[in-house]
C-alpha cells in the first residue's frame, strides 16, 4: 500500500472528511438577501445553543451577517444539490431561482431545499486566513420534512443510502 504526503495542501484531508450541506443566509440592511453554500458548520454548545460557520473573508453574504448581527442556516436534504451548486456559484441571481420566505430573525429560509432552518444571532467573530470564524447562538429551529440530508465529500454531493431512510421512520423529527 503506497501513502501519498501532501506539503501544506489540507484540501486531501477537508475531502476525506464527508459533511452535510447547508446554505447560510442573511438579509442586508438595504433588505438585500445574501447566502452563501457552506459546509464548514460545527456544533459548539448546547447550553447556550451555540454553533460556528466558516463564510469567506469579503463575501457579500459575511457583510449582511455582519451588518444585520443575524444569519440562518438552511440545513439541505438529499434532492437539494441543484441549490448547493447554484448559491455555491456566485449567481448574483441565485434568490430568484428557488423559492424563500424572509425571517423574523436570520437570513431568508429556502423552504423546498432545506429540511431544517436554524435562526441564529451573531455572538463573535474571528478573522482565520482567507475565512471568519463566525459563532451564533441558535435563536429558532424550524423543521421542514425529516432530515434526509445532502453530504459533500471526496468532491461529490451524496446522500445517505437508501437502508438508512428506514432508520428514520420511526423517529419523529417534526414537532
Amino acid at each position: 500500500m503506497s501513502h501519498q504526503r501532501y506539503e501544506a495542501d489540507p484540501r486531501p484531508l477537508f475531502a476525506g472528511f464527508p459533511t452535510g450541506v447547508s446554505v447560510v443566509t442573511a438579509q442586508a440592511r438595504d433588505g438585500i438577501p445574501w447566502g452563501m453554500t457552506c459546509t464548514s458548520l460545527c456544533s459548539v454548545a448546547l447550553d447556550p445553543p451555540t454553533l460556528l460557520v466558516c463564510l469567506r473573508a469579503g463575501s457579500p453574504t459575511l457583510g449582511a451577517v455582519q451588518d444585520s448581527g443575524s444569519l440562518s442556516v438552511n440545513l439541505l436534504h438529499q434532492h437539494a444539490r441543484s441549490t448547493a451548486e447554484l448559491f455555491g456559484s456566485g449567481a448574483a441571481d441565485r434568490f430568484d431561482q428557488v423559492p424563500w420566505v424572509p425571517a423574523g430573525q436570520g437570513g431568508p429560509h429556502l423552504t423546498e431545499a432545506a429540511h431544517t432552518i436554524a435562526d441564529c444571532t451573531v455572538t463573535s467573530e474571528q478573522a482565520v486566513g482567507d475565512h471568519t470564524v463566525v459563532l451564533a447562538r441558535v435563536t429558532l429551529v424550524t423543521s421542514l420534512r425529516r432530515p434526509m440530508p445532502l453530504l459533500y465529500g471526496m468532491r461529490r454531493y451524496g446522500s445517505w443510502a437508501e437502508d438508512m431512510e428506514n432508520a428514520f421512520l420511526s423517529y419523529d423529527f417534526i414537532s
